[in-house]
């Protein structure tokens, strides 16, 4: 049943008196108390913080001599006491509260200094299901709830980063807090315990297998707050979620300026399609403009993979992004400065590579130690108005499909490494996708085009003019292996297909018109093999 208010109008200055300090992590909190004890401040603690303050030589009083209750069961019940809570929950300007206080012996707290079990970082480290849920806080969300909700009396700080503004604030108002303060620290309190039960509900979700639970929360700690979204009129922020998958929210910008909104969608983009190609297979390359490939080959060195890439398409190249699945050497680095590139992201890169960059300062220039599983399981999210929709993440590989062929021609081994690479492609380019591969090497890419046909004509066209850059006889099309993402609905774009040169064929397959399609490509002694697995991608 909902309490009524009382309606009493919070004051704009609140003296501190009393403070409870109990973290986790115990950065700065030494020097924040000194702070405190200097201005007056008495002050609670609990366990290791109680040890660490009194370690300081500050005069700490245990909150079990508070409520005359031991700390218990392995730090578990320690707060969880009326004498705390009430000091946090009570209306010091309620009568009915300030008698239910001296009835009780309860003594008010005025700022609450709180942080939780690293929750996070457990979890994201894999540790085991008893580790991670001995590292869920209870006590601490606790008290960081009640102190936000009484933010009109009760300073509640959650992060390390905030001390210096409250110390500031009691300079400036003779030991009293704003209101305004208050506020803005209870808002992030609340937005911190959301984030972290977040992530308890979702890493209970992944360990019990729950593929949709009844009510999903997505969380996030703001990394940095951007200069503007994808456009300059649009406010924008990136949040980490604390997933440790290895990309470009995990990454170290090792130079270059702050990254933009669509920099960083555009380098999640490139670095997930790289991946799809394990550096112990050889190097490989992926050149993105606007979150699609202009470009992906492999080759015998990264510099030749670099080079086969661009080679697809380098006028849209200019001012994209460059993932590479190996370490970034000189010779690499020497080719990419040639072109005005916006990110370079890499495993790991060379001090000459480096050296070499350097000479571009506002090149961005990233490392992330490894490359993504391509299979691992994982969730996307994306929203819409009212909603939110939820998949798990693509993690199919050409390599693990049964591959069907369907043509009476079966293609060669060449055309059947030229279908899968172009299919792995075809997995990150937007719908419709129609990719043109050859030797490793992407030919022509027609991406996000609501027809089809279309889709095989651009890339097609792409590829003519990729040969009259290159001084090519004729395009590298010609006698390429050509993916669908999904199926061909009519025989026609699989005739565009062929009329650029494609002799070999990879769809999913499950149109209506199947049969159509097979014997338009028998007809052409095209061969043809279906995947049985769609990758759309909006």
């Amino acid at each position: 049943m909902a309490v009524v208010s009382k309606k009493i109008p919070a004051p704009d200055l609140v003296r501190v008196r009393t403070a409870l300090l109990s973290v986790s992590d115990k950065t700065g909190i030494v020097e924040f108390a000194q702070a405190l004890h200097q201005r007056g401040v008495r002050l609670l603690s609990t366990g290791g913080t109680h040890k660490a303050l009194a370690a300081a030589g500050l005069p700490v009083i245990d909150v079990s001599e508070i409520t005359g209750f031991p700390e218990i069961m392995d730090g578990r019940v320690k707060t969880l006491h009326p004498l705390v809570h009430g000091g946090l929950l009570s209306i010091r300007d309620d009568a009915d509260h300030v008698e239910a206080m001296k009835a009780h012996g309860i003594e008010a707290i005025d700022l609450s200094v709180i942080n939780l079990y690293p929750f996070e970082q457990v979890r994201a480290a894999g540790g085991d299901y008893p580790t991670t849920v001995e590292n869920i806080d209870i006590g601490g969300p606790a008290m960081i709830r009640a102190s936000a909700k009484n933010h009109a009396y009760v300073t509640v700080v959650t992060d390390a980063a905030d001390y210096a503004e409250v110390i500031a604030a009691l300079s400036e108002n003779d030991g009293q807090t704003t209101y305004a303060l208050r506020q803005r620290l209870a808002a992030k309190a609340y937005a911190r315990t959301a984030a972290y039960d977040t992530a308890i509900s979702n890493w209970f979700a992944e360990a019990l297998e729950i593929e949709m639970p009844a009510y999903r929360t997505v969380g996030g700690v703001l990394k940095e707050k951007m200069r503007y979204g994808e456009n300059p009129h649009q406010s924008a922020g990136f949040y980490v979620t604390g997933d440790n998958r290895p990309g470009v929210a995990t990454a170290t910008l090792l130079q270059g300026k702050q990254l933009s909104y669509n920099n960083i969608n555009d380098t999640d983009a490139a670095f997930e399609l790289v991946a799809e190609f394990p550096p112990e297979n050889g190097p490989a390359c992926a050149i993105i403009k606007h979150a699609n490939p202009c470009g992906v080959a492999t080759g015998a060195s990264l510099v030749e993979a670099y080079k086969r890439a661009l080679a697809c398409d380098s006028t849209s190249a200019f001012g994209g992004i460059i993932a590479l699945n190996q370490l970034l050497d000189a010779e690499t680095a020497q080719e990419i400065v040639k072109l005005f590139t916006e990110v370079i992201i890499a495993p790991e890169v060379t001090d000459e590579a480096k050296a070499i960059i350097a000479a571009k300062p506002n090149l961005r220039l990233l490392t992330t130690g490894a490359l993504p599983d391509p299979r691992a399981r994982g969730v996307m999210a994306k929203t819409v108005s009212g909603g939110l929709l939820v998949q798990s993440r693509d993690n199919v590989m050409v390599e693990d499909l049964d591959l069907k062929v369907v043509t009476k021609r079966a293609p060669t081994a060449i055309e059947l490494e030229d279908m899968k690479f172009a299919f792995k492609i075809a997995k990150h380019v937007k719908s419709n996708a129609v990719i043109y591969a050859k030797d490793g090497q992407t030919a022509g890419i027609g991406a996000g085009q609501m027809s089809r046909v279309d889709s095989a004509r651009i890339a097609a066209l792409k590829a003519e003019d990729a040969a009259k850059a290159l001084g090519l006889a004729a395009p590298l099309t010609k006698g390429s292996a050509v993916a669908s993402e999904a199926f061909y609905p009519f025989a026609d774009g699989l005739l565009a297909a062929i009329a650029a040169g494609a002799t070999a064929v990879i769809q999913p397959g499950g149109s209506m018109r199947d049969e159509e399609v097979i014997a338009a490509a028998d007809e052409h002694g095209v061969a043809m093999v279906f995947t049985g697995v769609r990758h759309f991608r909006h």
